[in-house]
């Protein structure tokens, strides 16, 4: 197939796109900065600015990952406006090739996978959801990270009504040995300066990035995969719980908390990314037949920390 994807030079996008390339799909890649990511991805990716450069060579299918990354600068208002601002343009675009495509009588493509996050089901406080897991069917709080998620999956519907077959992905934390929540986590942990966040109550939903781009070829290629799915482990972990293991993987101490009155100061409402979460469950993944490889972080952490 010829498969157009927006973010596939990202943590998550690179290792999708070599996964794809290695079954003999022809990648079509948007980047605001192609001559970079070029650089990043496999031989023979054709990479553009925008989607619409495509409309010459239409795609069969569409996989949507664009967007800046929430957990990079403080929450100003004008970087929460970055964050929404950056998801609807991409999945936009994608909305706006196919209308084109449409009026020039060429096919659409058959199937969109578009990206959201777990901050769709919003933030639930410290100790507050040990009773309550978290299904696609969970109703959500309704605060910034939810309406975030609500507008991006909102746009994306657009092109679902167009009658494109359209799944969408609720992210959590993508765990991988060379950039995303670990990036920022092992420091740390690698000095013996590592330690639950608050009172270690919340919890992480994760998932290993190889299982996620499992996931999504799976949705991609399962013809009857519509509707929202949530992309992380079977079985999540409490803060605490995902610190102790960390701590063990590395053979170093977890034993120096940080209280969520010096996050709160240091981060400001970012801040509620660490000390948040929710029990959530890949529930409608594992009906429709997903296999995960990596179900508990243990495992996980092992295969991504081990020696290479």
């Amino acid at each position: 197939m010829r498969l157009l994807i927006t973010g596939g030079s990202g943590f998550v996008g690179q290792r999708l796109c070599a996964a794809l390339a290695r079954q003999g799909h022809t990648l079509q890649v948007v980047s605001r900065t192609p001559g970079r990511a070029r650089e990043q991805l496999p031989d023979g990716c054709d990479v553009r600015d925008s989607a619409l450069a495509f409309a010459d060579t239409p795609p069969d299918a569409m996989i949507n990952l664009a967007g800046e990354s929430i957990a990079a600068k403080r929450w100003s208002e004008a970087q929460k406006r970055e964050m929404i601002d950056s998801r609807l343009q991409a999945t936009g675009e994608l909305a706006a090739l196919c209308e084109r495509l449409q009026e020039a009588g060429n096919a659409l493509p058959e199937v969109l996978i578009s990206a959201s996050a777990m901050g769709y089901y919003g933030e639930q406080s410290e100790g507050d959801q040990r009773d309550t897991v978290v299904s696609e069917e969970t109703p959500p709080h309704d605060e910034f990270a939810h309406r975030l998620c609500a507008r991006w999956e909102a746009a994306a519907g657009e092109i679902e009504a167009l009658g494109v077959r359209t799944a969408i992905v609720r992210i959590g934390l993508v765990l991988g040995e060379d950039g995303g929540t670990l990036a920022k986590m092992l420091p740390p942990f690698k000095w013996g300066l590592g330690g639950r966040f608050g009172n270690g109550r919340q919890f992480m939903p994760w998932i290993h990035r190889d299982d996620l781009v499992a996931a999504i070829i799976f949705l991609l290629e399962r013809e009857s995969a519509s509707g929202v799915y949530n992309a992380s482990a079977p079985h999540p972990a409490t803060n605490a719980e995902f610190t102790r293991t960390l701590g063990k993987a590395l053979n170093r101490p977890a034993v120096l908390p940080v209280p969520a009155c010096v996050l709160k100061a240091g981060l400001g409402e970012m801040s509620r990314l660490l000390l948040t979460g929710a029990d959530m469950r890949p529930v409608r993944l594992q009906q429709a037949g997903f296999t995960f490889r990596y179900k508990t972080l243990d495992r996980a952490l092992e295969a991504i920390l081990a020696p290479r």
